[in-house]
């Protein structure tokens, strides 16, 4: 009997995203020609009728309503269960598939099958580059990032050195240390090994851990521009506030789960005064603009994010894996 299973499974996880979802089905399917796929969309109980609509327009895309917010994690692992393919492809709602870009990160992975793990390019829609890669955080990065180093030098890859896409044009293929989860493809067999996204990981922060897991069983995660897609940001985050209190959530956690205790404990004082001096800057300088910040950008979130400090200084909750 001849294999039927689709080259890649294409996991979108929407939550009132109704109309950016639409659109980034719809690129798929208007963009991938030569590999087989299936979409699976999971929603995380949207109030704006996006698993309906869906539905209506996309009758071959499977559709999963879950009766709670999974979070980005959990909802990742429960489609990533009903997937067929031989790869998986994380794909976000607010994403545009442009120039054929499934098609080449799927040649791009065969012809480097040892990385297991590949990203595309990312752009804003105005053409800018958007973060599809990042270097592992640090404690020097951290200490950056605490010293408003990286708001001072964004270009620098001494003192902005998580951000490759700051300093380098991310013109050819390379190698790097994460793959951001907006465009992520990996290889099932790993996936299973891994046992999907750590669902500790609400949102924020998932993606790191799972790479830095998948590095230690052998992957090495690779990034081609020639998969190229728009990625708006913050398209299911109504706050930029929010938005940055779960990513710091997520920092939190990664420092957690994968740093020694001592180093660990620096880290997080790092985390919080990295919100006290945003939030005192922006007092006295304008910021520089945060595309994808969220709908309600605004100067002053720093302060509020950094009077919410104990809201997110320790992350996430550690959960079994079992509860999903």
């Amino acid at each position: 009997m001849p294999n039927t299973s689709p080259a890649v499974s294409i996991l979108i996880i929407s939550y009132n995203t109704r109309e950016m979802t639409l659109a980034c089905i719809e690129s798929v399917f208007e963009q991938t020609r030569e590999h087989s796929f299936e979409v699976i969309v999971l929603d995380n109980r949207s109030q704006d009728g996006s698993a309906e609509a869906i539905r209506a327009r996309f009758p071959q895309v499977r559709v999963h309503a879950s009766m709670d917010n999974l979070g980005f994690a959990g909802g990742n692992n429960a489609a990533a269960a009903m997937a067929r393919g031989k790869r998986l492809l994380l794909l976000n709602p607010d994403t545009v598939i442009l120039d054929g870009a499934i098609d080449r990160l799927l040649e791009f992975a065969d012809a480097t099958a040892e990385a297991q793990v590949w990203g595309g390019r990312a752009v804003f829609p105005d053409g800018t580059i958007n973060a599809s890669c990042w270097n592992d955080m640090t404690l020097w990065s951290s200490i950056c990032r605490g010293f408003g180093l990286t708001w001072l030098f964004p270009e620098s890859k001494c003192l902005n050195p998580e951000s490759i896409h700051k300093w380098d044009d991310l013109s050819e293929e390379r190698e790097v240390d994460i793959v951001v989860g907006c465009f992520l493809m990996i290889d099932m067999a790993l996936w299973e090994r891994l046992g999907g996204f750590d669902p500790t990981f609400y949102m924020y922060g998932d993606e790191v851990d799972l790479c830095l897991r998948a590095r230690k069983l052998g992957a090495r995660p690779r990034i081609t521009p020639k998969a190229t897609i728009i990625h708006y940001g913050g398209g299911s985050e109504p706050s930029s506030e929010d938005k940055l209190v779960k990513v710091l959530k997520g920092r939190a956690t990664v420092i957690r789960e994968h740093w020694k205790p001592s180093a660990a404990v620096l880290g997080r004082w790092m985390l919080v005064a990295t919100a006290g001096i945003r939030a005192a800057g922006s007092r006295l300088l304008r910021p520089p603009e945060r595309k994808g910040a969220g709908r309600d950008s605004r100067n002053d979130v720093w302060s509020a994010v950094f009077r919410r400090r104990n809201e997110w200084r320790d992350g996430w909750k550690q959960v079994n894996s079992d509860e999903g």
